[in-house]
This record gives C-alpha cells, structure tokens and sequence, in this order.
C-alpha cells in the first residue's frame, strides 16, 4: 500500500517537475518533509526495528528526490 502511494507521489512530481519545474519545489519539500517525520518516527524503535520501521520512509524520500530531479533536468533538455 505505501509503495503504491510513494510511487504515485513519484509520477505526480514528476510530471509537475516537468510542466512547472519552479512550482515543483514547494510540494517536493512536502513530501520529503513528510516521509522525514515517517523515518523519525520509526526510527524511535528500538534496535534493529528502528532501522527497519524507518527505511521506507527514507528510501521513500529517496525517490521523491530523484523524480522531481528527473523531472527538471527533462525540461532543461528541452530544445525550446
């Protein structure tokens, strides 16, 4: 389930990345922000349930990163 949601976070941004690469910036925070209270608060855990409990949220902020980045650096390599 939160790997669906991440990912439809993922095409959102970059799509909006690409039409809008200013306006992306804002939501793309929000998310990270988001998925960083996730990752916080799984990380409470303790010992090794801690490491397990926060490693979606944070390779979940991964993929938010590198698909608002993919998205503005398509639209840079536009012709026009």
């Amino acid at each position: 389930m939160m790997i669906v949601g991440i990912a439809a976070v993922c095409v959102v941004l970059a799509v909006l990345a690409f039409l809008a690469p200013r306006l992306s910036r804002h939501p793309q925070r929000g998310a990270q922000r988001t998925l960083g209270l996730g990752s916080r608060a799984g990380g409470k855990a303790p010992g090794f349930l801690g490491r397990i409990f926060s490693k979606p949220f944070r390779s979940g902020s991964g993929a938010v990163s590198r698909s608002g980045g993919a998205g503005r650096r398509a639209r840079g390599r536009l012709p026009f």
